[in-house]
């Protein structure tokens, strides 16, 4: 056991050291890839927190998104704040939503929550829309362009992008591990067992919910500083709450590994068929969905742990007959 855990360190550290230097190895482009499946994979391990750990479908949680990215847009344009402190101020704000939201919404269950998120992803985008003032409304926002040169941007980004996944997957992790992540999975078997036990289900609910939102706020921040441009229409998109749902089923819900392995598949099968096919894409992607479905309802990191599983059990087996 201390063996395995051991080459699982070793592991992860090669990994963090392979992606640490990967900006300095490829191109432009490959890099951009990159950035996005970074993105797409720290979106899922968040939303990981409230429907994987939890079992609660929060469909609108691209919401948080939208608030991180205009947030960080509205403090740089507006106030002058510098653009580390207003990605931080988004993510903090998007958590202080979920909350004040949660405590009422989250006593909700199963597609009567779903259906509440994504009203209120509805509701906070047309919020952006009316207040002009505030939002600029449909014109969006223009952030203020960087100094740097175009690489050294580009790489600044990947490294923020890279850091905030690595403290999402770290949380999950340690989540996972400790007695929030058991009060989760006793939620999401069985709520009502959960609380006649005594856990406080209202409570690791809201803090779930809480930490989704935190680290999709942080995203939605570097998302507008990144593309300095940002509207309604594509920080609030339900396409991005759908793609991160199918990520987190294909890799598999509720663990800690998955989302990141699911995003990173699809995140490049994605790009491969808007290149080859681009008036088929969504064809196609909704094909992969109905697949999923189908045939890996438990998601990749289940059918690993099982081929691991059967592996053993042969040896043993084989083992004994000697």
């Amino acid at each position: 056991m201390v063996q395995e855990s051991k080459k699982t360190i070793i592991a992860f550290f090669l990994i963090c050291l392979g992606l640490t230097l990967f900006p300095f190895l490829i191109g432009g482009y490959w890099l951009r890839v990159a950035t996005g499946i970074m993105m797409f994979a720290t979106i899922t391990l968040a939303l990981n927190f409230i429907a994987g750990f939890a079992g609660y479908a929060a469909f609108g949680n691209v919401v948080f998104m939208g608030i991180g990215a205009y947030t960080t847009a509205i403090l740089m344009v507006k106030a002058g704040i510098p653009w580390w402190i207003g990605i931080v101020a988004g993510g903090l704000l998007s958590s202080l939503y979920a909350v004040l939201l949660g405590l009422p919404i989250l006593r909700l269950r199963g597609h009567y929550f779903a259906i509440a998120t994504l009203g209120v992803n509805e509701a906070t985008k047309q919020f952006t829309l009316i207040y002009r003032d505030l939002t600029e409304g449909g014109m969006g926002i223009t952030l203020p362009l960087t100094s740097l040169s175009i690489s050294a941007f580009n790489n600044l980004v990947y490294f923020i992008m890279f850091a905030i996944l690595l403290a999402c997957f770290l949380t999950s992790y340690v989540v996972s591990k400790n007695r929030v992540g058991y009060a989760l999975r006793a939620i999401r078997a069985n709520e009502d067992a959960a609380q006649m036990s005594g856990i406080r289900t209202t409570y690791y609910k809201v803090l779930a919910w809480a930490l989704s939102a935190f680290f999709t706020g942080l995203v939605g921040g570097l998302y507008a500083y990144w593309f300095t441009f940002i509207e309604p229409a594509n920080v609030f998109d339900i396409m991005i709450a759908v793609k991160a749902f199918v990520m987190m089923l294909l890799g598999g819900g509720g663990t800690v590994l998955g989302p990141v392995l699911g995003a990173a598949v699809l995140e490049l099968i994605s790009e491969l068929v808007w290149g080859e096919f681009l008036r088929v894409h969504m064809l196609i992607f909704g094909a992969i969905i109905v697949l999923v479905i189908l045939f890996l309802p438990s998601g990749m990191m289940e059918l690993f742990r099982k081929r691991y599983s059967l592996s053993a059990l042969l040896s043993n087996l084989k083992e004994r007959s000697i």
